[in-house]
């Protein structure tokens, strides 16, 4: 299989591109911000698996030129069967400090490079393809939301209705998404947003979660925002 992961320096991205990895078979992509963070992913995914093929892309989705991108995707891969959308970024604000160029670098980081990168993957991927958004409950409907994070859950509700939208445009291509609403796992983000909480989930299980669902998933399901957490937050 061939899969992109946005976000795979740190985390549940990471440790969903260490779990592709395990499959000599996958051509895995990695794409992230940080060129020593996506070093130290790929030399311990050549540390545990020494045939697998990952691809470290040093790229920032929402101000870097996709023109150049693209077509490097295209030539190493050729078409793309799997696109999860797991970059992102959060900012802890009481709301009456939380100013405009907060909520937009929320939605510029969490929903418009998502956007963004859809729409030039897209030609690149067929019938039996899925992208997996990765949501968050603080943009589910009805979950319980946290004080400091308007900006941050406006912007992952966002993602969870593209998804929505995009399922019913896509429907006769063939090409299948859905978003993981996930609650807590232990990340750097989850530290910021929680200081000093302890999730009962670590990013590596989460990250097998993320890696399986991506694989089968969109046997079950399309269009659907589907809340991944045993706790709140």
């Amino acid at each position: 299989m061939n899969i992109i992961i946005t976000g795979a320096s740190s985390g549940i991205g990471f440790e969903t591109a260490l779990e592709f990895s395990l499959q000599k078979e996958n051509k895995i992509v990695a794409i992230a911000r940080s060129a020593d963070k996506l070093r130290k992913l790929l030399e311990i995914a050549k540390g545990i698996n020494p045939d697998c093929t990952l691809l470290p892309i040093e790229f920032d989705i929402v101000n870097d030129d996709y023109a150049a991108l693209v077509p490097f995707l295209k030539e190493r891969l050729g078409s793309v069967d799997i696109l999860i959308n797991n970059a992102g970024a959060l900012i802890n604000k009481p709301f009456l400090e939380t100013t405009e160029t907060d909520l937009g670098e929320m939605l510029q980081s969490n929903v418009i490079s998502h956007f963004r990168m859809i729409q030039h993957i897209l030609p690149l991927m067929q019938s039996g393809s899925h992208i997996v958004n990765i949501g968050s409950m603080g943009g589910f409907q009805g979950s319980v939301k946290f004080p400091g994070l308007s900006a941050y859950s406006a912007s992952k509700a966002a993602l969870h209705t593209l998804t929505e939208c995009l399922a019913f445009e896509l429907a006769e291509t063939g090409i299948k998404i859905n978003c993981l609403a996930l609650g807590s796992a232990q990340t750097e983000m989850l530290e910021a947003a929680f200081p000093g909480y302890q999730s009962p989930v670590m990013a590596f299980e989460m990250g097998k979660y993320v890696t399986d669902f991506a694989k089968t998933g969109h046997k079950f399901f399309n269009g659907k925002i589907l809340p991944v957490a045993v706790t709140t937050p």
